[in-house]
């Protein structure tokens, strides 16, 4: 079978391995839909694995199923999570789902950049989920990031009426928006550095859109009423935005640090400043549960969160490395997906 196999961002083959096989708990699945994540495109957390198989945000077609498994049959359109925990640990029982040492482990066989991939029994039985009939494929394999980022707004405890501040326009970015209006903010505010990002940040419902090189705090509170934002979104790891955040949060407000940083990052506020008279609350969130997938599904299903309006690449598995420039440069694109049927 056809795989894009990844050596660094600028260096994706087309090459070909051997379909996997199946035992018995697992399935096999024809992907038809495969998106290229923000993280894909983090050389300093890839290069050192590569060369490899990527891809996690997948959607497909069962056509093979080991024996045992009763819950899928040939045919069945599915969406499928490479990260799954156990259920069982200290961390999942605590609701943490998502440090489960077993999660961290699991993964697809090869990678989501293929023909086909083989889900283990784990991912089976905790991690695949029937597409419904109203989502095509291409919206199925974002509801992974969709479900990532429903997770973010439950673990940041959003509320209804509340001031939103998202730093960064991109996938994820635009994502916590359309979420965030969903469930009844109040102002939504976007800032991204690139005007492509900003215009799809009005698009898709942010009341209103600054540029990051602004001063983001008086206009916040110009916009609010002299208030700074109850939630900060950092949907992106730059320093300048991390700042920001700290600039932005009104007293008693909550920033969620949902992507991740350069390894070198580090917090630029005093300490005091933080967590001792201004009672902030600092919180991060990682990847998803299969119960954020449930979420993102619905959420999907019924059109509260618009998913076939960011994307604005897609590509046949030969052009998968074009996929990872466009991502890697985020200049005109915001979301690629990857057919790799074609």
């Amino acid at each position: 079978m056809r795989v894009a196999m990844y050596y660094n961002n600028h260096d994706v083959r087309l090459e070909e391995l051997p379909a996997p096989t199946i035992g018995p708990g697992e399935l096999l699945l024809r992907l038809h839909a495969s998106g290229i994540c923000g993280s894909d495109v983090m050389e300093w957390y890839r290069l050192e694995k590569a060369p490899l198989v990527l891809g996690h945000e997948v959607a497909g077609e069962v056509v093979a199923v080991g024996d045992g498994v009763a819950a899928y049959r040939a045919g069945d359109r599915v969406v499928a999570s490479h990260h799954v925990p156990c259920n069982r640990c200290r961390a999942c029982l605590a609701g943490h789902h998502t440090v489960c040492e077993l999660l961290r482990t699991t993964h697809f066989d090869p990678g989501g950049l293929a023909e086909y991939i083989r889900l283990p029994v784990p991912n089976v039985e905790r991690g695949v989920f029937l597409l419904p009939s109203e989502l095509s494929y291409e919206e199925g394999s974002m509801i992974e990031p969709l479900a990532c980022v429903a997770r973010g707004q439950r673990q940041a405890r959003l509320q209804p009426g509340q001031c939103v501040l998202v730093l960064g326009s991109g996938l994820a970015g635009l994502l916590h928006i359309q979420l965030a209006r969903a469930l009844g903010a109040g102002l939504i505010v976007a800032v991204d550095i690139v005007e492509f990002r900003r215009q799809a940040a009005r698009r898709l419902g942010a009341d209103a859109v600054l540029d990051a090189g602004e001063p983001i705090p008086e206009r916040l509170r110009a916009l609010n009423g002299g208030r700074l934002a109850d939630l900060v979104v950092l949907a992106t790891g730059a320093e300048p935005a991390i700042r920001q955040a700290l600039q932005c949060v009104e007293l008693g407000g909550t920033v969620l640090f949902f992507a991740p940083a350069a390894p070198e990052g580090r917090l630029p506020a005093p300490l005091n400043d933080l967590f001792w008279r201004n009672e902030l609350t600092l919180t991060s969130t990682y990847a998803a549960a299969p119960a954020d997938f449930v979420t993102a599904l619905e959420l999907a299903r019924t059109g509260r969160v618009q998913l076939r309006a960011m994307v604005t690449h897609r590509l046949g598995l030969a052009e998968t490395g074009l996929g990872f420039r466009l991502t890697a440069e985020a200049q005109d694109s915001l979301k690629v997906i990857i057919e790799p049927q074609r």
